[in-house]
C-alpha cells in the first residue's frame, strides 16, 4: 500500500480539486484529506480518523454510507451490461425501471424523465428544453431565465450564470446575458428590519413582477428556484412565498423549474420539496439523492404541459437534437433503483421528518443564547446557524474574520464532526444523511455548541 505522504504528494502534484484555493493547496498550506471508507453517517480517512459527516458529502448520501445493497446492484449491472446508450429509443431494464419509479414518486402532473449525470448538466438540459419549447410555440424572443441571488444551480456556463453567488461568477465572464436575478427569499437578511414575513413575501413577489415588466414579459421564458435555498445559506422560504411567486409566473405565462437536486428524495421530510411547499413546477431537476451519490446520475422531470410541446416539435422538426453519451447509464440507473428501494424500506423520508424536527429544535434549544448566534433555521434534515457581531442591531462580522470558517474548523478539530462553512456569510450548515438517529443528532448539536462557544470566547 502507498504511504500517506506519497499519496498526498501525488495529490498536490496531479489532482485539480474543485472549489479549492489552488495555490494554497499546491504549496501545502491547505491540508488534504484522503477518504478511505464510510458507514452510516461516518467516514474514515487514511490517518484512521472517524468523522461524523454532518453534511452527507455535499447533501448527497441520503441513505448513509456503506449500503451493500446499492454496491451489489452496481456490481451485478456491470457484469451483465456495463454500458449502452439511450439514443433513438434504446434503453435498459435499469433505466426504464428507474424512470417509472421516479414518476411514481413525483407530482402527478409530471410526464417523463431525461437522465444526465449531474445537477449542472440537468439544468443545462432544462434551459435548452425551455428554449426549444418556446421556439416550437413560435415565441422566439421568450428566452430569458430569471434566477435568484444566492441560488445555486451548477457551475457550467448557463448554470453558473443561474447560480447567484459571486464565487461562481468571478473572472469567468458570468453571468451570461440571458440570465437575470431577483431577490433571494432570505428573511433574516432583509434590508428593512421592520418588515413582517408577509410584507417581505409581498416585496419579493412585487419585485419579481417589476423585473418581468422591465425585461418585457414576452422575453422571459422561465424562473428557476430551489424549494429551500441550499448553498446560498440553507434558507427555508417564508410562509406563502411560493404561492406568491407562482401567481406572478402564471400571470405572464413563465415556466417554473424547481431545482430539487438537494431537496428531492426525502431531505425535507417529503419525497419532493415541490410537494412540501405546494409548488407545481413545469420541470424538476434531480440528482444527489437519486442514487445517494453511489453513482453519478441526474434527471430532468418534464411535465405533461412541456412534454406535449416537445412531442409536437419533433413531429415537425425530426429527432430532438439533445443527448449525452452517458444519459441513463445502466450502472448509475441500477444504483438509482436500489437506492429508491432502500429509501422506501428504511422509511428514510419519515425519519427525515421526525429526526429532522428533533435536530432543528435541539439546535435552537442549545444555541439560541450564545452571543454570536443570530439565526438558527432549517427544514427536514437541513439546518443552518448564522453568526452576527451584534444580535440586536443584526450587525454582521467583517468577512475577513472568517467566523463561519473558524467555527467549522473548530467543529472538526475538537469533535471530529463535519459541518460546512457556507459562502457569502458567516454560516455553518448541516445536512446529514437521512438515516440520522437522535443519538447522532445529539452528538452534532453538542459538538456545534462546543465549537461556537470556543470561537465566541476568542472574538
Amino acid at each position: 500500500m502507498l504511504q500517506n505522504d506519497q499519496l498526498a504528494e501525488w495529490d498536490r502534484e496531479n489532482f485539480f480539486h474543485p472549489s479549492t484555493p489552488l495555490g494554497q493547496f499546491a504549496r501545502g498550506e491547505l491540508s488534504n484529506r484522503i477518504v478511505t471508507g464510510g458507514k452510516g453517517v461516518y467516514i474514515e480517512d487514511r490517518e484512521g480518523n472517524k468523522l461524523l459527516d454532518a453534511f452527507a458529502g455535499l447533501y448527497c448520501v441520503n441513505i448513509g454510507y456503506g449500503r451493500t445493497e446499492v454496491a451489489d446492484a452496481i456490481a451485478e449491472q456491470a457484469k451483465e451490461l456495463a454500458y449502452y446508450h439511450a439514443y433513438v429509443g434504446h434503453g435498459t431494464e435499469a433505466s426504464i425501471t428507474l424512470a417509472k419509479m421516479i414518476l411514481d414518486r413525483a407530482p402527478d402532473h409530471m410526464s417523463k424523465v431525461y437522465f444526465g449525470l449531474s445537477g449542472s448538466d440537468a439544468n443545462e438540459t432544462n434551459i435548452k428544453l425551455v428554449w426549444y419549447y418556446n421556439n416550437v410555440l413560435d415565441r422566439p424572443k421568450k428566452k430569458k431565465i430569471i434566477s435568484r441571488w444566492r441560488g445555486y444551480h451548477g457551475s457550467g456556463l448557463m448554470t453558473g450564470s443561474l447560480t447567484g453567488l459571486e464565487l461562481f461568477h468571478n473572472k469567468f465572464d458570468l453571468p451570461l446575458d440571458q440570465v437575470v436575478h431577483t431577490d433571494a427569499p432570505y428573511y433574516f437578511r432583509r434590508d428593512d428590519l421592520s418588515l413582517s414575513e408577509a410584507d417581505f413575501v409581498k416585496q419579493c413577489a412585487d419585485n419579481l413582477d417589476a423585473l418581468i415588466q422591465k425585461e418585457g414579459p414576452d422575453t422571459v421564458a422561465a424562473f428557476i428556484g430551489e424549494p429551500v435555498l441550499g448553498t446560498g445559506g440553507i434558507v427555508p422560504p417564508p410562509a406563502g412565498y411560493w404561492e406568491a411567486i407562482q401567481a406572478v409566473l402564471n400571470k405572464y405565462d413563465i415556466l417554473l423549474i424547481a431545482d430539487e437536486v438537494v431537496t428531492g428524495f426525502g431531505r425535507l421530510g417529503s419525497m419532493f420539496g415541490s410537494e412540501h411547499y405546494g409548488i407545481k413546477p413545469d420541470i424538476i431537476t434531480i440528482a444527489k439523492g437519486l442514487t445517494s451519490a453511489y453513482a453519478p446520475l441526474s434527471g430532468s422531470i418534464v411535465s405533461d404541459k412541456v412534454w406535449k410541446v416537445l412531442e409536437a416539435g419533433t413531429d415537425k422538426l425530426g429527432a430532438i437534437g439533445h443527448g449525452w453519451t452517458y444519459s441513463a447509464h445502466p450502472i448509475s440507473a441500477a444504483a438509482g433503483v436500489a437506492n429508491l428501494k432502500l429509501i422506501d424500506e428504511l422509511n428514510i423520508v419519515s425519519n427525515a421528518k421526525e429526526t429532522g424536527a428533533y435536530f432543528n429544535q435541539s439546535l435552537k434549544d442549545a444555541l439560541s443564547d450564545i452571543s454570536i448566534v443570530g439565526d438558527i433555521r432549517g427544514e427536514g434534515i437541513m439546518a443552518a446557524v448564522e453568526f452576527v457581531k451584534d444580535k440586536d442591531s443584526r450587525t454582521f462580522f467583517d468577512p475577513a474574520d472568517k467566523v463561519g470558517y473558524q467555527v467549522a474548523g473548530a467543529l472538526l478539530e475538537r469533535s471530529k464532526v463535519i459541518g460546512r462553512a457556507m459562502p457569502q456569510g458567516d454560516i455553518l450548515g448541516f445536512a446529514p444523511p437521512l438515516c440520522l438517529t437522535r443519538e447522532e443528532s445529539d452528538t452534532i448539536v453538542a459538538a456545534a455548541k462546543d465549537a461556537i462557544e470556543s470561537v465566541a470566547a476568542k472574538l
